[in-house]
C-alpha cells in the first residue's frame, strides 16, 4: 500500500523495533496526527482469542472519563413512560414499531447507537439483518438492552464506547481526538485497558493480548509494550 508524503514523514518519528510505554506512544501519536481535521485516536488490540467459540468472546462497554470528542446520536426503542425517560435524558430519537419501516424501507440511519428496553427486543429483532452488519444491534453485554434507558443514554452521551472482537479477533476502540491533552488520552486509554483486562475470557489458554497499538485516523500506528498487561 502506497502512503502519502505526510504519512511517510510521520512514520520516521516511530522506531518500528521498539515497544513504547503508553505515555510515550500517546505523545508520538499526537505528533503524527497531521491531517487537516481533528483525527480520532484509536487503540487496536490483537488478541489470542478465537471468537468462533462463545466462551472466548470479548464484548462489553466502558465509559471513557474524558469522552470521545464526538457527539453521538442515540435512538431508543421503548414504550410508555420509558419513552419520556429516554427523551428527558437526551436521546435524539425515540419510538417503537413505527420506526421499523423507516429504517427497513427508507434506509434511515441518522443515529450512531441503538438502545432498547427488553420488552422491545421482539420488535428490534426484525431489524437484525440491517442493524447487525452495521454493529448497531442492541446487546445486554454492551448495556444497550436495559430498562434503565435514562442512564444508558447519559453514559453513551458522556463517552461510553463498546469493544468487541472483529472477524480477525482484533478489538478497535476510539479513545479520543488528537486535540485532547496527552493526560486526558492516557486516562481514557487506562480506563479502556482496565475494562479489557477484566473481560479476559477464563476459557482462554495462552496469550490474551498479542499486540497493542495506538494510531490516529490517517497516520501510522505506534506499538505499545503489552508486557504490563499480560
Amino acid at each position: 500500500m502506497k502512503h502519502g508524503k505526510k504519512y511517510v514523514e510521520a512514520a520516521k518519528l516511530i522506531d518500528r523495533t521498539k515497544l513504547y510505554d503508553p505515555e510515550e506512544a500517546i505523545d508520538i501519536v499526537k505528533k503524527v496526527a497531521t491531517a487537516k481535521f481533528d483525527e480520532t485516536i484509536e487503540v487496536h488490540l490483537r488478541t489470542g482469542c478465537d471468537g468462533r467459540h462463545a466462551e472466548q468472546q470479548v464484548r462489553g462497554a466502558v465509559v471513557l472519563p474524558n469522552g470521545t470528542g464526538r457527539s453521538v446520536r442515540v435512538l431508543v426503542f421503548a414504550k410508555g413512560a420509558k419513552l419520556d425517560e429516554a427523551q428527558a435524558a437526551g436521546a435524539d430519537f425515540v419510538g417503537g414499531d413505527e420506526l421499523i419501516p423507516k429504517i427497513q424501507n427508507e434506509g434511515w440511519f441518522d443515529f450512531d447507537v441503538v438502545v432498547a428496553t427488553p420488552d422491545m427486543m421482539g420488535v428490534v429483532g426484525r431489524l437484525g439483518k440491517v442493524l447487525g452488519p452495521k454493529g448497531l444491534m442492541p446487546n445486554p453485554k454492551a448495556g444497550t438492552v436495559t430498562m434503565d434507558v435514562a442512564n444508558a443514554v447519559k453514559d453513551i452521551k458522556a463517552g461510553k464506547v463498546e469493544y468487541r472482537l472483529d472477524k480477525a479477533n482484533i478489538i478497535h476502540v476510539p479513545v479520543g481526538k488528537a486535540s485532547f491533552p496527552a493526560d486526558k488520552l492516557k486516562e481514557n486509554f487506562d480506563a479502556l485497558m482496565s475494562a479489557i483486562m477484566k473481560a479476559k475470557p477464563s476459557a482462554l489458554k495462552g496469550t490474551y493480548l498479542k499486540s497493542i497499538s495506538i494510531a490516529p485516523t490517517m497516520g501510522p500506528g505506534v506499538k505499545v509494550n503489552n508486557q504490563r498487561f499480560s
